[in-house]
């Protein structure tokens, strides 16, 4: 959100029955364009919440600070980047809160924190200045909340204050929709990681919902390029690289010596093989056309957000070894960076499963671009069959 500049006194000179000037009020810097939209919605702004360092990591944890803890159990992490939104969330001190997904960043806090988490199709919302800039926009803003009917009500608004004439419009999403549809079943990751038991558990077992439901639910196979995570990788470095080169413009005192082990990690090996940039940029936006062909003759694709679930805090520590950590974290965030690169609509929600202590396990919808509607629907009709656990009714 905006800050006001510093404020300063001005010092008047004049004879003693002269008027004091009135103290001039300091100028405040203009909002940003999707901080106008976000605001256009009528929302009230109650503070900033916390993330990791530039947003690079799945859980939201530091080097030398107290990481954000999952409200639902205080040991594991909230995920991340929008780790601070989701917590609050869930908590119920807010019932939203802005987020942004560069590679899950919306949907992985929202599956850890029992919450909904939109991404819309890339151009659905007003894009950020710096996203435009890069060869390939990953990032998506949006909101977390607790309810499909919250998160359809903040497009809506949105949508009211600016909408993208090259997409069709969403409107104002109220209930499921009658059309049945055909559903992709997807339990492992396009790029070969393996589900956990709890996570293959809550995707069938919404399958066997929506079957239940009247829909038609397959097996499908999404074919990526065997590249794309090493690729994806290597564009996280180039950006990494471009925040340690331009960090003085985000204040006098950047130092990237500062920077943590994971950003130091991403930018090292961006470093290493940055003369294979132009390579990867040309395999990224050919993942476009492999994922639109795991979409023929399918309206939705069922997911896990996540391959395993939520871990213990420390596991994905940016303190952590980076070696040992990249592991860690593609073992983890298997599904939601294709539609990132892709720029297609994503959506987490709740599944009834839970882990053995009790956190919430999520399950992903996707769609081809512009079909958030689509999602919406299905999510308020997964809702009304099975509502939602909240911490509150625990």
């Amino acid at each position: 959100m905006c800050r006001p500049s510093s404020r300063t006194t001005p010092t008047t000179w004049a004879c003693p029955r002269a008027t004091a000037a009135p103290p001039s009020r300091p100028r405040r810097p203009a909002a940003r364009p999707f901080t106008r939209q976000f605001l256009s919605t009528g929302v009230t702004v109650l503070g900033k919440t916390r993330l990791p360092e530039f947003g690079f990591s799945p859980s939201t944890e530091y080097e030398d600070a107290e990481p954000v803890r999952n409200p639902w159990h205080t040991d594991h992490s909230a995920g991340g980047s929008s780790g601070g939104s989701a917590a609050l969330v869930a908590a119920g001190a807010v019932p939203i809160a802005h987020a942004n997904d560069g590679g899950g960043s919306i949907r992985i806090p929202a599956a850890c924190c029992g919450l909904v988490g939109l991404k819309p199709t890339r151009g659905r919302v007003v894009a950020n200045a710096q996203g435009r800039q890069l060869p390939i926009d990953l990032v998506t803003d949006g909101v977390l909340t607790r309810s499909v009917r919250d998160s359809a009500a903040f497009l809506a608004a949105a949508e009211r204050h600016w909408r993208n004439p090259r997409l069709p419009p969403v409107g104002l999403v109220e209930g499921p929709a009658a059309r049945r549809l055909r559903i992709g079943l997807l339990v492992d990751s396009p790029n070969g990681v393996t589900s956990d038991a709890d996570t293959r558990e809550a995707v069938t077992e919404t399958a066997r919902r929506l079957n239940g439901l009247g829909h038609t639910v397959e097996p499908v196979e999404v074919s990526i390029d065997r590249h794309f995570t090493d690729d994806f990788l290597t564009y996280w470095g180039l950006l990494s690289f471009l925040i340690g080169v331009t960090g003085k413009t985000l204040g006098t005192d950047f130092d990237r010596r500062r920077m943590d082990g994971l950003s130091r990690g991403l930018r090292e090996r961006y470093l290493r093989s940055w003369r294979t940039t132009p390579t990867v940029l040309r395999r990224l936006k050919r993942t476009r056309e492999a994922y639109a062909a795991g979409f023929r003759g399918l309206d939705v694709i069922l997911s896990p957000v996540l391959a395993h679930t939520t871990p213990p805090l420390g596991h994905l520590s940016p303190t952590v070894p980076y070696v040992t950590l990249i592991e860690r974290l593609l073992n983890y965030v298997a599904f939601t960076p294709v539609d990132n690169v892709v720029g297609t609509p994503s959506l987490a929600l709740p599944s009834a499963t839970t882990t053995p202590s009790g956190l919430p396990v999520g399950v992903m919808l996707s769609a081809r671009p512009g079909a958030e509607r689509t999602l919406l629907e299905l999510a308020f009709e997964l809702e009304a069959a099975q509502p939602f656990r909240r911490l509150q009714d625990v």
